[in-house]
């Protein structure tokens, strides 16, 4: 390919030089958005850490530990960013990300206690009142322009959503040649991460606040929902057809990551409890089989069966796409649970695995084994002389010791009835 001027010369170099200039001029808006509100962010942040960290910390309206559940790291990260905002100012972004990224842990552990300081600081608005009355004060002044403290310490939450975007936008109109690339690409990779953390925080709070719901509509405390590592799925009303061909009758059921949990409405007669359910049966998914049964309603809705080690349902529904939602619901996560047992089954299978012995280990073996078989003779023909008379007794003691096990068994594998 030949690089010399001719016709097409110009007019090609002309729109790779448009091309760059484009580039230079979404590069140059982006900059400068990006300064404009990185210098609005920092004034923000400087409200919340002389107006409530420092004077709080001064007047000691609260104690200690309070008053970091409810700020956590928000001066560390106004400190970083004022450093971040002097390369920003002076054009220097790569370098001035660049140095931001090793203080990230700082967003990082302010995300994690983002919404127990939101619980803490509405407990201390309702309990504590010189704080509640120092709060409006400060509020009131007009450097705030009328923002809320609960507003505020949103703004580190938001300003990472904000970076992402800022630095892509930089990084995709910036030569790779420019040495402010390589330092642009690896601060949206740790953006990013952070970025990925508030979003897991995020699903895990909302589904702590689901747990808790509907440990709420459940009446009694007989039936524990919240339990660590467990995940709402979803909840709706579905028609038990019982299998001796009696009248289906409806049953509210909660999914869940690793259970169904079937209850029914309490009696509107039960003043205290008549918006509330009552758990009937809670059917472990470890060991679940789901089938999409057709042909019993004409095509609207349809039976789902669910067998389970020591029990089986069948489920009905008149409404064919709420069916199909609670068939993919159901086999998506008793799909999930038999993927992790699995992988625990082979890890556990790696560890019990008999390692292998040597020439002279082996060699030694018969002669150690002739030994404890002796010893192991001689102990069992002594100890069964003086237990001669209660020979009868000793059966019974090995049946009681082996009852827990299958009972554990059992429990673990069938359905609990609540």
């Amino acid at each position: 390919m030949s690089f010399s001027p001719g016709p097409s010369g110009p007019l090609g170099g002309t729109s790779i030089q448009e091309q760059r200039d484009r580039w230079e001029r979404k590069r140059s808006r982006t900059a400068r958005e990006l300064v404009l509100t990185e210098q609005h962010y920092c004034q923000q942040l400087e409200l919340v850490t002389t107006y409530f960290v420092e004077i709080l910390k001064a007047k000691g309206t609260l104690k200690q530990d309070i008053r970091e559940g409810i700020f956590s790291s928000i001066k560390a990260i106004h400190s970083v960013n004022q450093s971040l905002l002097v390369h920003l100012e002076n054009g220097y972004f790569g370098r001035g990300f660049d140095q931001m990224c090793p203080h990230l842990h700082h967003y990082n552990t302010y995300m994690d206690n983002i919404y127990n300081g939101s619980r803490v600081l509405g407990i201390q608005l309702k309990k504590n009142k010189p704080f509640r009355r120092f709060k409006k004060l400060q509020e009131a002044r007009p450097e705030f322009h009328n923002h809320k403290l609960e507003d505020l310490l949103q703004l580190p939450v938001q300003r990472i959503d904000q970076y992402k975007h800022f630095l892509q936008d930089l990084t995709a109109n910036t030569s790779p040649d420019n040495p402010e690339f390589h330092q642009l690409s690896r601060a949206v990779a740790a953006v990013n991460e952070v970025s990925k953390r508030i979003q897991n925080n995020t699903r895990r709070h909302e589904n702590h606040l689901q747990l808790c719901r509907v440990q709420k509509l459940l009446k009694g405390r007989k039936t524990k929902v919240s339990t660590a590592g467990r995940w709402y799925i979803r909840e709706g009303w579905l028609k038990v057809v019982p299998p001796k061909g009696a009248e289906a009758t409806p049953k509210m059921f909660f999914l869940f990551s690793d259970m169904l949990l079937q209850a029914k409405h309490c009696s509107p007669l039960q003043f205290t409890n008549r918006d509330k359910f009552a758990g009937q049966h809670a059917f472990p998914l470890q060991d679940c089989t789901v089938d999409k049964v057709f042909g019993h309603t004409r095509s609207q809705g349809g039976l789902l069966s669910l067998t389970f080690p020591k029990a089986k349902l069948l489920l009905m529904s008149c409404n064919q796409e709420d069916l199909n939602d609670w068939y993919q619901s159901l086999s998506s996560a008793v799909g999930k649970l038999q993927s992790k047992q699995t992988v625990v089954h082979q890890r556990d299978d790696e560890l019990c695995r008999r390692p292998l012995r040597s020439a002279a280990d082996s060699h030694n073996t018969p002669s150690s084994s002739r030994k404890r078989n002796m010893v192991s003779s001689e102990t069992s023909e002594r100890a069964q002389k003086p237990a001669g008379e209660g020979e009868g007794s000793a059966p019974k003691r090995l049946k009681q010791c082996d009852a827990p096990e299958q009972s554990a068994e059992a429990s673990s594998s069938g359905c609990v009835i609540l």
